[in-house]
This record gives structure tokens, sequence and C-alpha cells, in this order.
């Protein structure tokens, strides 16, 4: 799974630098093996974006991309979707949106996000929103986890107050939301599957296997 998403990673033009951030010493003795940048961090690390904000403080940069490592199908069009926003000087972190399939609208691993006309996030969840009460045509937006942070936004996120939706829905962007910093999301025309159950895996696998 980890030499899919680097592989897949590094074919991204968009990054200047790579590097695995990890807590465990069995992934940093294989991305040793492969001559894998690496970072151990701290096990009490309880998100991805804590985890890359550690990195922050040993590498320096303005735009640091989160690449969660359950993301083999990502693609060198989700990071040009992902930057894009950072065209605007007020934006501070951003993220993705695909079109929900049907089969994911009632799933609770595929995130839904609801955003204003300007792309700014109103809420992420794992439950369906937005509800559908009269049952007219709606559509359903899935989040895709690849985020992308200036400096000063990830160097405040650890300071924050942990969040109580952050708990209720285990999802670490709602902390961002509860402390009024404000997440713009992109919309991409390619989905991911992002690798959180055995049939996920299995998936997955059949796609990568195939473009061989």
């Amino acid at each position: 799974m980890l030499a899919w998403v680097y592989e897949a990673a590094r074919a991204c033009p968009q990054l200047d630098h790579l590097v695995v951030a990890t807590d465990s010493d069995e992934i940093a003795a294989l991305c040793r093996e492969n001559d894998w940048p690496n970072q151990l961090t701290s096990p009490d690390l309880a998100s991805g974006t804590d985890r890359v904000h550690a990195v922050s403080q040993l590498i320096d940069a303005d735009i640091y991309v989160n690449i969660q490592g359950d993301e083999p199908l990502l693609k060198p069009e989700h990071l040009t979707a992902l930057l894009w926003p950072f065209s605007k000087p007020h934006v501070e972190v951003s993220t993705l949106k695909v079109l929900c399939k049907p089969e994911d609208i009632d799933n609770p691993n595929a995130v839904k996000v609801v955003t204003a006309i300007n792309g700014r996030a109103l809420y992420f969840s794992r439950a369906t929103i937005p509800y559908n009460r009269d049952g007219s045509p709606a559509r359903y937006w899935k989040h895709i986890g690849l985020y992308a942070y200036r400096k000063s936004a990830l160097q405040r996120f650890p300071t924050l107050p942990h969040s109580t939706l952050e708990h209720t829905e285990k999802l670490e962007q709602l902390r961002f939301l509860e402390n009024n910093i404000t997440l713009y999301v992109e919309p991409t025309d390619y989905d991911t599957i992002g690798v959180d159950t055995e049939e996920d895996l299995k998936l997955v696998e059949s796609i990568l296997l195939s473009r061989r």
C-alpha cells in the first residue's frame, strides 16, 4: 500500500519534496530499504495534520500537502485542483470533493461535504448531508482526504482546542471549522478510493493491477 501511495505522489510534478511521516518503526525501516525520505513522528499525534505539522518544524515550505497513506489512486490532477485556490492570498487551507456515487451516499466511510457557492466548506460529515426531505433530485459531494495548508495555518492547528465535532465525527478538518479557519473545497473529476476496509483494498488492488 505505501509503495503505491509513494509512487503515485512521486509522479506529481507539483511537489518539490516528498517525505513519509510515520510513527511506525516498521514503516520507517521499509522507507530506508527503498531510499524513500522519511521522518519518525510521535505516536501521540492524533491526526495526519498533526503529523504534517511535526514535519513542518524540520522542513521549511510555504505550502504543505497532506497525502494520506490510504490514497493509492492519487493523480497529478488532484494536486493541480488542490493547489489552485492558493492563487488567492486569503486561502489558508484547501481540500477536494468529487460527485458522490449512489452507493456512497449512505456510506459513513465516504465523508460528505457541503460548501458555499464560493467553495468555502460549510460542514463535513459521515452522515448523508444535505438531508433530502422531499426526495427531489439532489447532488451529494464526497470529500477526498487530501489537504494543503499555508504554513501559518498549519502552525496554528495543534494550538487550537480539540473540537467536539472533531471527536464526534472523527474528522480532523472539523477542528479548523470550529475554530473559524476557513477551508476551501475544490471539485475534481477524479474519484479516489480511500482504503478503509478489506473490500476497499481488494478493489484498489484490482484497479492498479489492471493498469499494468
